[in-house]
């Protein structure tokens, strides 16, 4: 819960203010409760609370010989130690798919047999009085393993093909073209690294069950918990006020909640169950590491005639993960012969799962790359190449864009970065022993919308609740719901509190795909307009927007509340629309000339992106997203052990993330872009779009710099002295 704030409503529209954060007291004060700091209701003490700990396997492919839980059971506090042995059978539930649960495969049902699938599995539970008690009592468990030789080798594996698309004939056309290029790019497997570690607290009253629990979305929760239990859907309630961050790592249901759950119900009493850091890296996801290759065809004029995008993509042994890769290659620039072709490879690892900017940001740097290596061979400036092949329309859907301000984006963003002084020569620019090089990639992500309901309460305190079971995993939805139902109720902020991420409030789908404030918001803004039309009706039109008197209205009624409940589906005017967020990326490195040191000293964001809500919000997402593209440029890469299959990067001093220091000079931007056809509000999602396109600028700059083509990330300093 939000709570009413104390700032004072402005006397224009709220929608459009910088509003500042109506949760961010909460927050930095600590009142804020984040899944893993609640306490049992009625039991402020955390009596009869108990502490899991799970053991992970320690091969990556094989099956459990002997486990001896002796010592374990003996240990100080010890509750219970679950193993496949004594754990409750449970439901497989393969026909429920939750929100980021692969098509094909079965997820895995912890502590359910023998066998062991990837490096990390669950293989037991230790459930103790205190935390320290846990991680003693799982440290005593002693497993012996059959380990089989695993398949971790992304080079060595052999890809299966999923899928493909094409319009036009683009060998044909790649055959005949007059300048091409043709290059293969890798990305390293990226972890999430979110400040919040995943954790649940689960407790049972009789058949019903409540989760406190991180998570993006808690319907998809309840619906998959229940289903592994053999519940129904409304006996799990899942609590979720607050998430501190989680990219994606939190779509899926993942063993642990089930394991908290499990332990719970077999040892009658609440527990729960925090992972570590290094488990955060086995047992969440990750982005998988992929491998592209792009051909790209241009005429005399540096026209496209041919693109051919082809990915290859990690996931796991026992579910078939594939990710968005190519949807952008068909429309982001203008030609009308396009092919494309998806593979995975197979791994004895975890499932990848969705990270920030999901396939997308992963086929714009191949692409973008591949943009920027055709610029130099036809010998003409990136951004004109890029304005030669502006398209009319998406071309792979055969429809128009909804609104597409890529060549504003241009234009603006030029200038505003001083692209003019860019040397149009390669590693002619110097700072000193400074190398510097400048670079720029177009982004873009869908603008996706899904249904979700909304509660509004009018109480005769003179308060207004809104309430949905949307998520905030720190984008801001808190503040932007208060803006949007504060403009259409035409009631000042101070009255209104927002009420999130609970399976007892109207139903709405996972934070995730950039879509909340396009569903969540269109919800909200159809609901509070019904919702003032029915308190208008019943205290009068001149009275709506004065609490104090349509609360003595109410009492002098004998009315506690009006209760208006509604929902807003997917809007219709996106029919016969390709709606998309569009932007452009400028950055500037400077490069060491005797050690290879990359620093990012610049970045410009321009970006179409419908109607902002709230510019303070949108440019702190933005900001997050830009320094998230250094990481996925220069640092991240999670590394395995071929033999064990084990991450040897596994903790925040070996995986590397972008900290204060690597910050650059940032500058963002939004174009005025009116899209009456992408939802009622206008608006399109930015979490994901502020990473895509982040990533190719960099590495575009860095070869400008040194003219050195790296087409690998994590670029290193290594890669440039060899």
């Amino acid at each position: 819960m939000s709570g009413p704030t104390t700032q004072s409503p402005p006397e224009k529209p709220m929608i459009g203010i910088g509003l500042l954060r109506v949760d961010g007291r909460r927050k930095v004060t600590g009142a804020a409760r984040y899944a893993a700091e609640f306490l049992v209701p009625n039991q402020p003490n955390g009596q009869n609370l108990a502490y899991a700990v799970f053991l992970g396997a320690d091969i990556a492919r094989g099956s459990i010989a002997t486990i001896d839980i002796t010592k374990a059971e003996q240990a100080d506090g010890v509750v219970g130690i679950l193993t496949f042995k004594n754990a409750p059978r449970l439901h497989d539930a393969a026909s429920v798919k939750g929100v980021a649960d692969p098509k094909s495969g079965s997820r895995l049902v912890p502590l359910q047999d023998e066998h062991v699938r990837f490096f990390g599995q669950p293989v037991a539970l230790a459930v103790a009085r205190t935390l320290e008690q846990a991680q003693h009592a799982a440290s005593l468990i002693e497993v012996q393993y059959k380990a089989e030789a695993p398949s971790i080798d992304f080079d060595t594996a052999t890809p299966r093909h999923v899928g493909n698309t094409s319009h036009g004939d683009a060998e044909a056309a790649f055959a005949q073209a007059a300048a091409k290029i043709e290059a293969t790019y890798d990305i390293a497997r990226e972890n999430h690294q979110p400040m919040e570690l995943h954790a649940t607290l689960a407790e049972w009253q009789g058949e019903k069950l409540t989760l406190h629990e991180k998570t993006q979305g808690v319907v998809n929760t309840a619906e998959i918990v229940a289903a592994q239990f053999g519940l129904k859907p409304e006996d799990v309630t899942v609590i979720s006020p607050f998430v501190g961050g989680a990219f994606g790592s939190a779509l899926r249901v993942w063993p642990h909640t089930i394991m908290a759950a499990m332990a719970a119900r077999q040892f009658k009493c609440p527990v729960k169950l925090i992972l570590s850091r290094r488990q955060m890296v086995t047992s969440v996801g990750y982005r998988p590491r992929s491998r592209q290759k792009v051909r790209l065809g241009a005429d005399a004029n540096a026209k496209l005639t041919a693109i051919i995008h082809e990915a290859t993509g990690e996931t796991s042994s026992f579910e078939t993960y594939v990710e968005n890769v190519l949807t952008s290659t068909g429309f982001l620039h203008n030609c009308t012969n396009v092919a494309t072709r998806y593979s995975t490879v197979a791994l004895d690892t975890g499932t990848p799962t969705p990270m920030r900017g999901p396939g997308v940001s992963t086929g714009l740097y191949a692409l973008e790359s591949a943009m920027d290596e055709l610029a130099y061979a036809a010998g003409i400036d990136p951004i004109e190449l890029r304005l030669r092949n502006e398209p009319d329309k998406d071309l792979a859907k055969n429809l128009p864009f909804s609104s597409r301000a890529t060549k504003e984006c241009y234009r603006i963003g030029a200038q505003r970065f001083g692209w003019s002084k860019r040397a149009a020569q390669p590693g002619t620019m110097r700072d000193g022993h400074w190398r510097l090089g400048y670079g720029m990639a177009t982004a873009t992500y869908p603008s996706n919308q899904d249904k979700a309901d909304v509660r509004v309460i009018f109480d005769i305190g003179g308060t207004v609740r809104v309430e949905t079971a949307a998520s905030d995993i720190g984008p801001g939805t808190y503040t932007s719901l208060t803006q949007i139902a504060s403009d259409n109720l035409g009631i000042g902020i101070e009255h209104i509190t927002v009420d999130l991420g609970d399976t007892r409030f109207p139903k709405a789908p996972s934070e995730g795909g950039s879509k909340t404030l396009a569903t969540a918001g269109s919800a909200t803004l159809a609901v509070c307009r019904d919702a003032r039309q029915q308190l208008a009706a019943l205290v009068g039109e001149e009275n709506v927007a004065d609490p104090p008197k349509w609360r003595a209205i109410f009492r002098r009624q004998g009315k506690r509340q009006l209760v208006v409940t509604g929902g807003s589906a997917t809007a219709d005017s996106r029919e016969g629309f390709s709606c998309n967020a569009f932007g452009a990326i400028f950055a500037e490195v400077a490069v060491d000339a005797d050690t290879g040191q990359i620093k990012v000293r610049r970045l410009t964001g321009v970006y179409g992106l419908g109607r902002i809500v709230n510019p303070r919000l949108t440019r702190s997402q933005v900001l997050g997203g830009m320094m998230q593209g250094i990481g996925m440029a220069l640092l991240e890469r999670t590394r395995l052990d071929p033999r064990f299959g084990n991450p040897t990067d596994g903790n925040l001093a070996d995986y590397l993330i972008p900290v204060c220091k690597d910050a650059p000079l940032v500058d963002i931007v939004f174009v005025n872009e009116d899209d009456p056809h992408v939802n009622p509000l206008g608006v399109k999602g930015v979490g994901e779009i502020a990473l895509c396109g982040i990533a190719p600028a960099i590495a575009n700059a860095v070869y400008h710099a040194t003219g050195k083509r790296v087409r690998a990330l994590p670029i290193l300093p290594e890669n440039l002295m060899a």
